[in-house]
């Protein structure tokens, strides 16, 4: 009932930035957190931001605190997320995905995904 498509990945050297986007429809996600995954080969899917229905709340991991930023435009139904100083281990592809609670870090919290967005961050 959500369909979420990101946008925005490419290549970009270390210490560069990136801004994703995912745009969703077929149903507002203005009442729905909104949080973003990645997904490196080999590795397990991993948190990387959430932000609240009403943007008043948003959560990173260590890993990435201080140089992403997660952001909704209700309006536009659309969540984005700002990356600055982009490392080499950022490299992922990224998701992005809905569920209707607060906020949440778990992947299972979340009832929509997009199908993700390729970053490679080279050194």
């Amino acid at each position: 009932q959500v369909h979420l498509v990101e946008s925005g990945g490419g290549l970009v050297q270390a210490g560069g930035s990136l801004r994703l986007s995912c745009a969703a429809s077929g149903r507002t996600v203005s009442n729905y957190a909104l949080g973003w995954f990645r997904q490196a080969p080999g590795k397990e899917r991993e948190f990387v931001a959430a932000i609240s229905w009403s943007g008043g709340t948003t959560d990173y991991p260590d890993s990435v605190k201080g140089r992403f930023t997660v952001s909704r435009d209700n309006a536009r139904n659309t969540v984005y997320l700002q990356m600055n100083s982009l490392k080499p281990e950022d490299t992922a592809v990224y998701y992005c995905a809905a569920g209707p609670h607060h906020s949440s870090s778990w992947s299972y919290e979340y009832e929509y995904w997009g199908q993700g967005t390729q970053v490679t961050v080279s050194s």
